[in-house]
């Protein structure tokens, strides 16, 4: 055994076997849910995407800024993103080398048309919740009990107890309680109790038999209760809620129907914010296709006229003419293929913003069309009165209303806090009105009367309880006070902390939103400037191509001069095309910072229809209210918390927006680049061979025929 060692066995059982399907290997196992939901159609009919090897457009969508914006609004049930808000717009380019994918990675930080109306109907904090706490509560209890107990007695207590007692016993209890917006709790219940026993002291007649083994009884209580000062007031109450008592020596439970209501106003501005930011992004993503488009044709125009210096130097070298040495055919092929890597780059580009574009519309990433923008850029100088954008800035921004929501929200926990440091000062009463009989109810009126002989016979409960001959009363008050109010104090201290946590926060927010206008107002005019400085250096370098070009004809210039002459031509349109685009970004994010985006872009938003029936019960209740008699209840008024619905259409966009046409530095130079009409055509299989000639029949299926 020693030599064997010790090792764990199994153990030993008869009737085994060998079925081992009970055991496990292991806890957890990657399952799939059992949901019966379709794909979305735009996903699982997605087409084989555009690339540089398959071009296969069968048509071109012709696209504008609004209809993309309202296509986006249409599918926009998941409000969209584009994996962050951009450093800074109209500034750097936004990366489209890699796929928009917040959604995936986080799917609760993406906001949903959803979101306000799951706020408004939750079950804990929702508005309907706060003020189903004051609905009238119906309650009600019925039981029935059989009873066969012996007894331990003898002698002289037979006369009193039964050594068996027998019995049945029935109760019914049914009330309805009621909450006020003070705090204060009405109750109003009734009682029925049915019993039959054997006990020796119920009414006998002359001979000692049992006349009326059985009773009836009832009662119906009037109760309230009404806090005085802890607890006690409308203004508390539709804060707190009348049931954050639960809580009083714990952390302070408050879902008023103020708060309730705060809490779906800061969703509605979240909400508004994530409209506006998918709108920003279709904007700026619109705006970088149009670029891409710009950016593809200033390099397919460079690629033209490298080709086209391509080819004539090696005509010339062929013929071994002057002009034609083999230094000067390599630097020629390596500046067309150069601006041909370039296209395609482009190209490439072109296919990535657009895919963007679709994205942020939702809709199908390929479904054969390739998205072209319909509008153009403006190139005039748009001027905004700085201190109207600062006040709309201010007032407008949706951040900075829901900080001033949760300013708010803060005060109002704050009013209810203090209520706590109150002692608890409560008053009671209860009214009661009681019923005794041999039946509950029966034809005769015959209440119970107290007195010799047999008063219970013949009688019922109902008529005793309405004859008002046994009626109770009790009026009291109850009193709570902790000595020092050690937590309350310190709630009411915690809660003045985050009401100036939350005014520290709105003022750096306003601060920094000060801060964005002015980075959005430079860069609108940083951006004019420079679209005005490269459209003439556009030009200059265009003549600069020209001049070159004929002086090279002459045998003035040097070959490789003219190649960077073509090469600076190409780098001029792209910055044109770049700076052009900045300056419509950076119009679009000054809307942005001065929270006027959506009213720019002709968006609006408001509640959805409710169902036919909701307008009929509102219309009756309307009409209920017409009729009543009016009482004025200004005591019972709550304090402003809210100052009304905002105005999201103002008369004017940027009062004092001045438009001024685009001029040159050169007054002889009035002329704008061509507008792109142009599309890139498929890429056909290319020749691998160096040949000039070769490559221009290949160059074709890049050019627009």
């Amino acid at each position: 055994m020693l030599a064997s060692g010790c090792a764990p066995r199994q153990p030993f059982y008869f009737f085994e076997d060998g079925d081992l399907s009970h055991y496990t290997g292991v806890v957890q196992k990657l399952e799939y849910p059992d949901l019966d939901q379709q794909p979305l159609d735009e996903a699982a009919g997605t087409l084989e995407p555009f690339t540089l090897s398959n071009a296969n457009i069968e048509e071109i969508w012709e696209l504008s800024l609004e209809d993309a914006i309202r296509i986006a609004l249409e599918n926009g049930k998941v409000l969209r993103n584009l994996g962050g808000r951009f450093g800074s717009f109209g500034g750097p380019r936004p990366q489209t080398g890699e796929p928009p994918v917040s959604l995936l990675t986080a799917p609760e930080a993406t906001p949903t048309i959803y979101d306000p109306a799951i706020i408004e109907t939750d079950p804990f904090r929702g508005v309907e919740s706060a003020l189903a706490s004051f609905d009238a509560q119906l309650s009600s209890s019925l039981t029935w009990d059989r009873q066969s107990r012996p007894q331990n007695v003898g002698g002289i207590g037979t006369a009193i107890f039964q050594q068996q007692l027998e019995g049945d016993t029935g109760n019914w209890q049914s009330g309805i309680r009621k909450t006020t917006a003070t705090g204060a709790t009405f109750n109003f219940s009734q009682l029925i109790t049915y019993d039959n026993n054997n006990s020796p002291i119920r009414q006998r007649d002359a001979a000692g038999n049992v006349i009326v083994p059985s009773t009836w009884s009832t009662n119906y209580d009037f109760t309230f209760n009404q806090p005085l000062l802890q607890g006690g007031g409308l203004n508390y109450n539709r804060i707190a809620g009348p049931d954050a008592f639960n809580n009083l020596f714990g952390r302070p439970n408050f879902r008023g129907v103020l708060l309730a209501r705060v809490n779906a106003d800061i969703s509605l501005a979240e909400f508004e914010v994530g409209v506006r930011n998918m709108v920003s992004d279709i904007e700026q993503s619109y705006w970088e296709l149009y670029y891409s488009y710009r950016a593809l044709e200033a390099r397919k125009a460079g690629r033209d006229s490298a080709l086209e210096a391509w080819r004539r130097v090696h005509a010339l070298y062929v013929e071994q003419s002057r002009g034609g040495e083999a230094d000067k055919e390599a630097q020629a092929r390596e500046q067309y293929f150069f601006f041909r890597s370039e296209v395609e780059t482009a190209l490439a580009d072109v296919y990535r913003s657009e895919d963007r574009l679709r994205y942020i519309m939702g809709i199908t990433a390929s479904d054969g069309r390739l998205i072209r923008p319909a509008d153009e850029p403006t190139t005039a100088r748009i001027a905004f009165d700085w201190q109207q954008a600062l006040v709309e800035a201010l007032s407008r921004s949706p951040e900075l209303r829901r900080q001033k929501w949760r300013v708010k929200q803060r005060e109002l926990e704050l009013i209810a806090a203090k209520n706590l440091v109150l002692p608890r000062l409560d008053l009671l009463g209860t009214y009661r009105f009681l019923g005794m009989g041999q039946d509950l109810l029966n034809q005769n009126y015959n209440p119970y009367e107290a007195g010799g002989g047999d008063p219970l016979f013949g009688t019922d409960a109902y008529s005793t309880l309405f004859s008002g001959k046994f009626q109770e009363w009790q009026v009291g008050a109850q009193f709570l006070m902790p000595i020092g109010f050690r937590r309350e104090l310190s709630t009411v201290r915690n809660y003045q902390l985050q009401v100036a946590r939350e005014r520290a926060r709105l003022q750096d927010e306003e601060l920094e939103a000060s801060h964005a206008l002015v980075e959005a107002v430079r860069n609108v005019d940083t951006n004019f400037s420079l679209t005005q400085t490269n459209f003439n250096r556009r030009v200059a370098a265009s003549r600069q191509v020209e001049a070159v070009q004929a002086a090279y004809d002459a045998g003035t210039v040097t070959f490789d001069q003219l190649l960077d002459a073509q090469r600076r031509l190409a780098e001029a349109e792209v910055a044109y095309a770049r700076s052009l685009v900045d300056y419509n970004r950076s119009i679009a994010q000054l809307h942005y910072r001065k929270g006027s985006l959506l009213e720019y872009n002709g968006v609006f938003l408001a509640e959805g229809p409710w169902p036919a029936k909701a307008y009929f019960d509102a219309h009756r209740r309307a009409r209920q209210r017409d009729a009543s008699i009016y009482l004025d209840y200004g005591h019972s008024q709550p304090g402003v918390f809210s100052r009304g619905p905002i105005t999201q259409k103002f008369e004017s966009i940027g009062a004092d927006a001045r438009p001024q046409q685009l001029e040159p530095l050169d007054p002889a130079t009035q002329e704008l680049p061509p507008p792109v009409e142009q599309i890139p055509a498929p890429v056909g299989e290319e020749p691998t061979l160096a040949d000039p000639q070769a490559v221009s029949a290949a160059s074709q299926l890049l050019l627009p025929q």
